[in-house]
């Protein structure tokens, strides 16, 4: 027993485990820079030019001239109109003038007659200004059958409906046998001139009057309208090709909502954009000077909430509330909550948690900085980086 107890004494109590070194984090230093200025809104397309067609007389639709749904050029036949009452009309013109020009060359021939003899007093002056007179009556006759003339013919013209515009044509709107007039409000149908179209957005006045103090300030950098693009979403989440650029910015604000219009305008060769059609627009409105983006896998969100970690110099993780822009390729660009020199956690921020300690891996490390991005210093708050798996350690 001896032995055993004397063995006893020399035992010491048993060391508590060692705590976990700190997490290997990869971070991006924040640093100023160019960055676009983008502005999202909700717009509607809008046609270049849109025409309804309506009747300039009346009658019966006898038969429709065009394929619903189609291209039609400017002047195209669509509707045709009962024409016989205004062949009629126009034939009863034409006699009323022949029947005036025949007038005239009879008035004309007794002025020649009466010329020569007012001379020689074989006819009084009298009667010579009288033959005048009805000859400068005949005249204005014939210049008034011919207007009847002329007008007869345009409404026999308008007997044959034709398309305003180019364009699209709609469905017809009256079917053949229906009774149309010159004065009915309902269009007969509608052209749409959809090449190029307009995006129009509305914005509200303050974000207008923010972005002109923005631009006075030197803050945003616009060169000018015209060089304002714009790209679109289409309603199923897909991205227009060709890019606009806007064109019209209203000079009124709507009193019932507060907000200004803003057009852009597209090219459509192929037709894919349709007036009234639902798009969200990507207004690229300059750059901003001394603006901060960052990786969007740097980014954390809970809810509607964005959140970055950032690592301080002493190495203590710092959850940062982020009020974010829209992304440009794979970076969001920050409007506030983050500072130039900060350090925010790329990747590994999901091993930490905010107070913890976290140390930056090493520059050997699998992970990379994303290009434009200060180097990152090996360690965090200076500590030497961990031991190798295969250095001896010290016993205790």
């Amino acid at each position: 027993m001896l032995p055993l107890v004397a063995v006893l004494p020399g035992c010491s109590e048993p060391k508590q485990p060692a705590a976990p070194p700190p997490a290997f984090v990869e971070v991006v230093t924040v640093a100023a820079e160019a960055v676009p200025n983008i502005v999202e809104l909700p717009g509607r397309i809008e046609a270049v030019r849109t025409a309804e067609v309506r009747p300039r007389t009346d009658g019966i639709i006898q038969r429709r001239l065009f394929e619903e749904g189609t291209f039609v050029r400017e002047g195209t036949p669509l509707f045709l109109i009962d024409p016989r009452d205004y062949r009629a009309q126009v034939q009863s013109a034409r006699a009323v003038l022949e029947r005036a020009a025949a007038a005239r060359t009879n008035a004309a021939a007794v002025v020649r007659r009466y010329e020569p003899l007012v001379s020689r007093r074989a006819v009084s002056g009298q009667e010579f200004d009288a033959a005048r007179s009805e000859l400068r009556q005949a005249e204005a006759q014939v210049s008034e059958a011919r207007a009847g003339l002329s007008r007869a013919e345009l409404l026999l013209s308008y007997t044959t409906v034709r398309a305003p515009i180019s364009g699209r044509v709609g469905r017809a709107e009256v079917t053949e046998g229906a009774l149309v007039s010159a004065t009915q409000t309902n269009a007969l149908t509608r052209i749409d001139q959809t090449t190029p179209v307009y995006a129009v957005f509305t914005v509200s006045s303050a974000e207008i009057l923010n972005a002109g103090e923005r631009a006075r300030s030197g803050e945003v950098k616009v060169a000018g309208l015209n060089s304002v693009t714009v790209k679109l979403t289409l309603e199923n989440g897909t991205t227009y090709g060709p890019a606009g650029r806007l064109d019209f910015t209203g000079a009124t604000v709507a009193p019932e909502t507060g907000t200004q219009l803003v057009r852009a305008q597209f090219p459509n060769p192929e037709g894919t954009l349709k007036p009234g059609e639902f798009v969200r627009g990507r207004l690229e409105a300059g750059t901003i000077a001394n603006g901060i983006a960052i990786p969007s896998r740097s980014v954390q969100f809970r809810g509607e909430q964005a959140s970055v970690s950032v690592l301080q110099q002493d190495g203590s993780v710092v959850s940062r509330p982020v009020t974010l822009g829209e992304m440009i390729g794979k970076r969001w660009i920050v409007r506030s909550g983050l500072r130039a020199g900060e350090r925010v956690i790329t990747e590994g921020w999901n091993r930490v948690r905010a107070g913890g300690k976290a140390q930056v891996k090493p520059a050997g490390g699998a992970a990379s900085v994303p290009a434009g991005a200060a180097p990152a210093p090996a360690t965090a708050g200076g500590q030497p980086g961990p031991p190798s798996a295969g250095a001896p350690t010290k016993g205790n």
